[in-house]
């Protein structure tokens, strides 16, 4: 599928999403960021430390983007696709710990 194509859905723009992570590395560096910005809202949300939200941008897609910059070696979807790009972040994460993707 072509970088500078237009998606009216979701379900379009998913399988471009996957096709930019194909690179094992880099999903596993999406997992963990992913991961550390659930716990960081729950931890921010039960205890009360509010302040702790901005971390979540900074964790999510830090560990997001060091996987494109350094290991897929393409340029991050939420560039251009910020919405989309966001969900599908939390689409993947939900397929690799229901198995439908491999880590």
């Amino acid at each position: 599928m072509e970088k500078t194509a237009s998606f009216v859905s979701f379900s379009e723009f998913y399988p471009f999403y996957l096709s930019e992570h194909a690179n094992r590395t880099c999903r596993r560096l999406h997992f963990t960021g992913t991961s550390l910005v659930i716990l960081i809202a729950i931890a921010a949300t039960a205890s009360g430390r509010y302040g702790l939200f901005w971390l979540l941008p900074l964790v999510g897609y830090g560990f997001a983007w060091a996987g494109h910059f350094y290991f897929e070696k393409n340029r991050p979807a939420t560039f251009k696709y910020p919405f989309y790009s966001l969900l599908g972040d939390f689409v993947m994460y939900k397929d690799i710990c229901s198995g439908r993707i491999k880590l």
